[in-house]
């Protein structure tokens, strides 16, 4: 989840009756959407020594402190392993992961009925999940082709708030509202709901 930690593990098996040495060189970047890297966020190289058949466990840890002015609006980051048997004559083996970053930020709340030309509330939360405070936090509701833009107060790390947003529809059918929440730390955290209006 976008603002904590990423924890992974790689696991290394030996399938042969003799002992391997291994050589592991990680890194992680940010990249974009089109695999193009931004950043390289983290860069370590470890030995392992696997017995025959055994296998063993290699802790990932990436903080947020690592990853968080250098990530897109995609939220991508791609993380690789070359592990390298060694006295094997260079066989090497690459091992690649992109991680997808989930948003759960936006939260809309829609009454059981809604019906038209009757006004209707509806309830939207946002969060700060980032271990620091951010603020010129903006909330932009697009709404019957119609954009209204928020101004909200500066979050605490970790915090969520929410506001109560009125509106009456003017046709019975299907409304999609979309939510666009932003501050200073991140921005185009997005939520949308669809809205079924009922005739009067």
């Amino acid at each position: 989840v976008f603002g904590k930690d990423i924890n992974l593990v790689l696991v290394l098996n030996n399938l042969s009756s003799d002992r391997k040495s291994i050589r592991v060189d990680m890194s992680a970047s940010t990249i974009l959407y089109t695999r193009r890297a931004v950043a390289e966020i983290l860069k370590a190289a470890t030995a392992v020594e696997l017995g025959p058949k055994q296998g063993k466990h290699i802790r990932i840890k990436i903080p947020y402190t690592y990853y968080g002015k250098y990530l897109t609006t995609d939220k991508r980051i791609q993380v690789t392993a070359l592990c390298e048997v060694m006295r094997s004559h260079g066989l090497k083996l690459l091992v690649e992961k992109t991680i997808i970053l989930e948003d759960t930020n936006i939260i809309i709340k829609v009454p059981r009925r809604i019906v038209v030309n009757r006004a209707v509330s509806l309830e939207i939360s946002y969060a700060n999940p980032l271990p620091e405070p951010v603020s010129r936090c903006v909330l932009l509701v697009t709404l019957m082709n119609q954009q209204v833009k928020i101004n909200l107060a500066r979050l605490a790390p970790r915090e969520r708030s929410k506001i109560y947003f009125e509106f009456t529809p003017r046709r019975a059918g299907p409304l999609q509202l979309q939510v666009d929440f932003s501050c200073d730390k991140f921005s185009h955290v997005k939520g949308f709901v669809t809205i079924a209006v009922a005739p009067a």
